[in-house]
């Protein structure tokens, strides 16, 4: 199996394979490439949908010379918790926070949720976010704000009295239980529209069979989450080939 970075001809094969609706592990088996690599490579430059091998190319390669840039002259910078890859770990920060774009939050919620989920602790003060980030203060400020308001994050206070932004499995189940709630409005408002317009209109109809569905969704998400809500809070098995397995048909 080839090491190194992509070269320009491979990342223009996997736009198109892309383009010809491929799925990853397949693109990955033509470039006799790990399929991790081929995700990672596609979430962090605008995802499936928006992929260009041009674009792509280009943009490792000013992150290749900002490193060079920026790398630490004389003593190394102190190793990852867990003997981590430092190189992986931003990586996969950089494609779970292209997800979660793709998903509609903003760049700078993204990044800012996607630090706290990887951070083992689950929680960490603004200035720790803006430290890691690298951004300022003002930023972290208006993403956390906005977090919290979504439920996808709350605050608390450590015994310095410090400020925390926390994600913890609560908050996650909470999250999930909020976009229900939205759901539920959403056929309320739908229902009303029916009564409205008259209930043999062709908007009406349309109205209603809004309402039936995401009615139908909202109720889902809810009974599923509130089945699934001990996933959260079980730790997985490990197998003796240091694989996790979940306990949830335990629970």
């Amino acid at each position: 199996m080839p090491g190194g970075r992509l070269t320009q001809q491979e990342r223009q094969q996997i736009s198109l394979g892309l383009a010809d609706g491929l799925a990853y592990a397949e693109i990955a088996r033509r470039l006799d490439r790990p399929t991790s690599t081929i995700t990672r490579e596609v979430m962090r430059n605008g995802g499936p949908a928006t992929y260009r091998a041009d674009l792509a190319h280009r943009a490792t390669e000013r992150r290749t010379h900002r490193r060079r840039q920026t790398a630490p002259r004389g003593p190394e910078a102190p190793p990852q918790a867990h003997g981590r890859d430092a190189e992986a770990v931003r990586e996969y920060e950089e494609a779970f926070t292209t997800l979660l774009m793709q998903q509609g939050l903003p760049k700078m919620m993204s990044r800012v949720l996607t630090c706290l989920y990887t951070n083992d602790a689950g929680s960490l003060t603004a200035s720790e976010l803006a430290r890691h980030l690298q951004v300022s203060p003002a930023s972290i400020s208006k993403a956390v704000t906005l977090l919290e308001s979504q439920g996808l994050i709350r605050r608390e206070r450590d015994e310095g009295r410090r400020e925390r932004y926390v994600v913890d499995s609560d908050v996650f189940y909470q999250g999930m239980i909020a976009s229900a709630r939205v759901h539920a409005q959403l056929a309320e408002t739908a229902r009303r529209g029916v009564g409205l317009l008259g209930p043999d209109t062709p908007a009406a109809v349309r109205l209603e069979n809004i309402a039936r569905f995401v009615e139908f969704v909202g109720e889902s998400i809810t009974r599923a989450a509130e089945q699934a809500r001990d996933v959260l809070y079980t730790k997985p098995e490990t197998s003796p080939n240091g694989t996790t397995t979940p306990r949830w048909g335990d629970a």
